[in-house]
């Protein structure tokens, strides 16, 4: 696979409900911190670019990421509006964009490169998604076949929609020539007054572009909000190694 392959990694989150001071991508997991395990990842996976997303405050995430560029948040206006804080660092890539939370520090090269490959089959956005034995509150895709035609959140979703166990991890792949002009359509219309991340792929769909999703395994989708979620992650990383030791 010829590389051609930007990342954006969203770090502009705190560690509040960590109960830290660290912003929540410095938190550490087997001995690193959790945005490290993902840089690290997303050099194996080939990608040649990575720009970080940070909060006006984020020196401490912006010395761990150097020497790769950051941008700041100003503010906190939902995730659709931190990906366009990094738009600066991108203008006129034409690759494979990759937009990934700081908080998933258990994603390999391999799903990587099975998230491009199927962005290069023809669509604009392709999602990552997993399906836990308890789908809970998680947002669901809908597929048709290879296409994705809507994300549903848990709280807008059908009796009918609440029954699929595919459900978004977070990750996405873009394709870099359409991907600012799918996010400047998002609205803000909406409760919380945000731009989410996940309206990308009624945007596409309304400007006449495809979608999908490729699957990944379940743990590689684990993230942490809380310190026993960090504990869990501790746990499947050290399980990990172990295996690739064997």
């Amino acid at each position: 696979m010829q590389n051609n392959i930007a990342a954006i990694v969203l770090g502009a989150g705190k560690g509040t409900r960590m109960k830290s001071d660290l912003p929540k991508v410095m938190m550490p997991v087997d001995g690193k911190p959790m945005i490290r395990h993902i840089l690290n990842m997303l050099q194996e996976a080939g990608v040649e670019k990575v720009v970080t997303v940070i909060a006006p405050d984020g020196d401490l995430v912006k010395k761990e990421v150097a020497p790769s560029p950051t941008c700041v948040q100003e503010k906190q206006l939902g995730t659709g509006h931190a990906v366009l804080s990094a738009r600066s660092e991108l203008i006129g890539f034409k690759g494979d964009v990759l937009v990934i939370f700081g908080d998933q520090p258990l994603y390999t090269p391999e799903t990587v490169r099975r998230l491009v490959q199927k962005r290069r089959e023809g669509y604009a956005v392709v999602c990552l998604g997993f399906r836990p034995a308890d789908a809970a509150r998680y947002g669901r895709l809908v597929m048709d076949g290879n296409n994705l035609k809507r994300i549903v959140e848990y709280k807008d979703a059908s009796e009918e929609e609440l029954a699929i166990n595919f459900c978004n991890s977070g990750m996405m792949c873009f394709d870099g020539e359409t991907m600012f002009d799918i996010l400047d359509t998002i609205s803000n219309e909406n409760a919380a007054g945000e731009y989410y991340l996940t309206d990308a792929v009624e945007v596409a769909l309304q400007k006449g572009l495809k979608c999908s999703a490729v699957e990944c395994p379940v743990e590689e989708a684990s993230a942490a909000n809380t310190r026993e979620e960090l504990a869990l992650l501790e746990e499947l990383l050290k399980k990990r190694k172990a295996e690739k030791g064997k």
